[in-house]
């Protein structure tokens, strides 16, 4: 079952040694309350399987949906797909007794979106193209 909430933390000491399984939903009031984030909002579903070990942990997430963004060409909003997963192996420095699952899937999330964020050609807001093109810019991503 998928819960939606802002906080999926966990207390890695309470739980029993071995595998666990956790699925949830960042949705648009956690997104877009993120300090600094370039993510206005959006839906993405997280799953989460932990390996809990007497002295360590690894942990592999997946997540998928889609998050809204600011047009870096019209500043308009638009959507984005999410689709990426990984590995986290902690190092030693990083053993801590609480895990953020839904602040490691938010920064796994922010590691992976393009360094530009564009509309596909030709879905700019029209106004924005327009202006852009008064002005003798390109209104297209070339």
């Amino acid at each position: 079952m998928t819960q939606t909430q802002g906080d999926m933390i966990l207390q890695l000491n309470e739980l029993t040694q071995g595998k666990h399984h956790y699925s949830f939903r960042l949705d648009s009031a956690y997104l877009a309350a993120q300090e600094k984030s370039e993510i206005q909002g959006g839906e993405v579903d997280v799953e989460a399987n932990l390996m809990l070990r007497e002295s360590d942990y690894s942990l592999h997430m997946e997540a998928k949906g889609e998050v809204k963004l600011i047009c870096d060409r019209c500043l308009g909003e638009m959507s984005h797909a999410v689709d990426v997963e990984d590995d986290i192996l902690p190092d030693d420095e990083e053993q801590t007794n609480m895990l953020d699952l839904s602040w490691l899937a938010y920064e796994m999330i922010t590691i992976n979106l393009p360094l530009v964020h564009s509309h596909p050609d030709g879905e700019c807001m029209h106004e924005m193209q327009q202006l852009l093109q008064a002005f003798g810019l390109p209104a297209s991503n070339e």
